[in-house]
């Protein structure tokens, strides 16, 4: 089932696209789904490395 329910920045829940409250663009709050095929795994890995490896956030391991 497809959510039509977007969240903006500024933390009002809304079923537009444009925040009636502050006017910035909103967006699914949920996140994507799991799949063991996930065909960008190994790059979102990689860069979660790099950002580790320059201390640029925490990492857990």
């Amino acid at each position: 089932m497809k959510s039509k329910m977007r969240k903006c920045a500024c933390g009002i829940y809304t079923l537009k696209k444009i925040c009636p409250i502050c006017g910035n663009e909103t967006k699914n709050p949920l996140p994507p789904r799991f799949s063991p095929k996930d065909p960008y795994g190994r790059y979102r890995r990689q860069m979660k490395k790099e950002r580790c490896d320059r201390g640029n956030q925490h990492c857990s391991n």
